[in-house]
């Protein structure tokens, strides 16, 4: 198991996100970053899927699931990106930081440190050496099917909201929303599952690296760029109408609200 192909994709990265930094001096939009590291995550799970030494049935789903739950994402965050202004939370990150550019370089170069993290189990996945399609395959592509229309689902209910004038300072709280606060949250962290069930057979500790990525995506999303960013723009944005949502709905599992 080498480990060329990481650090390939580790400075490929890098001069994707150098390049997204140049832009976002230009365009003033820093939501080019996730639409960037999307991507970069399609390419790294085709990329590991092609170079890897594993058997081809783990090697063809990782390029397959990881391919396309990367390109969906990509594309789902480029049209917001090209037809709304610059998000919330970077444009209070732009506010804060005096638009140091520094800053805002760090922040992508941090992507690109990230890609090379969370791509981790798409190499552990590709290098799976047991061949055939096991338990673990059937298992891998149900967690994934149902975590990518969950939050396909959940971002399609979240648009049609946003697209009626009549919603403007509100939050919505239509089909899976009223049962999580950040749905398309959820279904995105256990996705990441199908990973580490396409990673059985590759041996204990690789097994266990796999987690990374559940792990790391829960931490990033409850704790760090995911829900403390999104709600502190909601709270600005929104007020006291989110701060009943907040009272009366789950944070990320989603759950059966609270009477109010």
């Amino acid at each position: 198991m080498n480990a060329w192909p990481i650090v390939l994709l580790w400075l490929f990265a890098a001069v994707v996100m150098f390049v997204g930094w140049l832009r976002q001096r230009t365009t003033r939009n820093a939501g080019l970053v996730d639409v960037l590291w999307s991507a970069c995550m399609a390419l790294s799970a085709v990329f590991y899927a092609s170079v890897a030494d594993g058997a081809m049935v783990p090697r063809i789903l990782i390029a397959v699931l990881g391919g396309v739950w990367g390109s969906r994402l990509a594309l789902h965050l480029m049209h917001r990106v090209g037809s709304e202004p610059e998000d919330g939370r970077y444009r209070y990150l732009r506010e804060h930081w005096h638009d140091d550019q520094r800053r805002f370089f760090g922040f992508f170069m941090a992507q690109a440190v990230a890609t090379g993290l969370y791509s981790l189990p798409f190499w552990i996945a590709a290098s799976n050496p047991v061949a055939g399609w096991t338990v673990w395959s059937t298992l891998a592509v149900v967690v994934w099917l149902v975590s990518i229309g969950g939050e396909t689902i959940a971002d399609r209910q979240l648009a049609a909201f946003r697209a009626d004038s009549a919603n403007r300072g509100k939050t919505c709280r239509a089909g899976l929303w009223r049962y999580s606060r950040h749905p398309n949250y959820f279904f995105e962290w256990t996705h990441w599952f199908a990973y580490v069930f396409l990673a059985v057979g590759a041996g204990p500790w690789l097994l266990a690296a796999s987690f990374i990525g559940p792990a790391l995506m829960l931490v990033s999303l409850a704790w760090l760029t995911g829900i403390p960013f999104t709600e502190a723009q909601s709270l600005r944005s929104r007020g006291d109408d989110y701060r009943d949502y907040q009272r009366t709905t789950s944070a990320l599992i989603p759950w059966f609200p609270k009477e109010q």
